[in-house]
């Protein structure tokens, strides 16, 4: 990589499993702006779609890294992507990293320091991390990601705030500020941000802001800089797992909800994230499904074009799947 250029900046995009990255994610890229980003996306399993529910239309290529997450198996295929990008930073002024729902913030802003090539040609900006305001509470509790997304944050989003009462956005607060008093809090509901009054917050706002701080890194982890240098591994929750489900056939609408509103309905505490792009019969449309744990939507989007294969694609992360009986009952949906 060559070093004669300003480093590049970058936004981190993290949070838990359905905050809302990839809806953030779309009005930034939609937003009328001079500036032109490269999009880095990892995803949890195999099969990835994220880049795919990306709407809007960018005129950078958007690099997906899936099979693992950023902050274990896949960071050589981070440093691998940022190199590549270097030699056509002419293209593009900024870099947006969406990470998994899972990742640990920590080794992902480490491999900006760690790596020499990177630490030259890129800069850190910020860490900018979505909250789901029904369900942070719980992810706290549950899962150390969420704790430790909000801790090295810089700027914090609780987002649909649409969907709670006034005493759950106050409660997601206060726990948040408990961990991490020092990052600007704001609000969101799909892709509009607030600051706490209610006044608008421009997306540029956010971005290209200088807010990554060491010295508040260093105090959540004194050694971070540590572990950069000996390389870092995370550890997540054993029992967390993916499953990809694809069908050729169209699906039948009506048996597709009644199979979804079951299993939501019963095992839905145990599955973190769905969501899916789906071919239903005789709709001109694209289907996008997407649910945090028990909180469905669905909608109707862009048409399918006629070059484009019409294929349904369904990704469920959760524990203690059962993957054999979801592939059953999903393929069902379409007999």
């Amino acid at each position: 990589m060559s070093s004669t250029k300003r480093p590049i900046p970058v936004t981190v995009l993290t949070g838990f499993l359905g905050s809302g990255k990839t809806t953030l994610l779309n009005r930034i890229l939609s937003e009328n702006s001079d500036t032109k980003y490269a999009v880095i996306i990892n995803e949890y399993g195999l099969e990835g779609i994220d880049d795919k529910l990306i709407t809007a239309q960018v005129d950078e290529e958007v690099f997906e890294m899936n099979n693992g997450c950023i902050c274990c198996t896949v960071r050589g295929d981070l440093i691998r992507i940022l190199a590549a990008l270097m030699k056509r930073r002419d293209k593009f002024d900024a870099i947006l990293l969406e990470t998994t729902g899972l990742a640990d913030p920590a080794p992902v802003a480490q491999t900006f320091f760690a790596d020499p090539d990177v630490k030259t040609n890129t800069e850190l900006d910020s860490i900018l991390t979505m909250v789901d305001a029904a369900h942070i509470l719980g992810q706290l509790k549950d899962s150390p990601e969420a704790t430790d997304q909000i801790a090295f944050a810089d700027t914090i989003i609780i987002n649909k705030i649409d969907a709670v009462l006034k005493a759950d956005i106050e409660a997601a607060e206060a726990a948040i500020r408990a961990i991490n008093p020092f990052a600007t809090l704001l609000h969101g509901t799909r892709g509009q941000v607030t600051d706490a009054s209610g006044q608008a917050f421009s997306l540029s706002s956010l971005l290209t802001r200088h807010a990554f701080s060491l010295e508040h890194v260093l105090g959540v982890d004194p050694e971070f800089l540590a572990n950069a240098a000996e390389g870092h591994h995370h550890h997540h929750d054993a029992d967390v797992s993916s499953i990809s489900l694809k069908s050729d056939k169209p699906l039948d609408g009506t048996k597709f909800d009644d199979w979804m509103s079951t299993l939501l309905a019963t095992h839905g505490q145990n599955i973190l994230r769905t969501k899916g792009i789906l071919n239903i019969e005789n709709e001109p449309k694209k289907f996008v499904f997407q649910a945090v744990h028990m909180m469905s939507d669905g909608e109707f989007t862009s048409d399918w074009q006629p070059d484009e294969k019409r294929a349904s694609t369904l990704v469920l992360i959760g524990r203690g799947l059962n993957k054999a009986q979801l592939k059953e009952q999903f393929l069902a949906c379409a007999q």
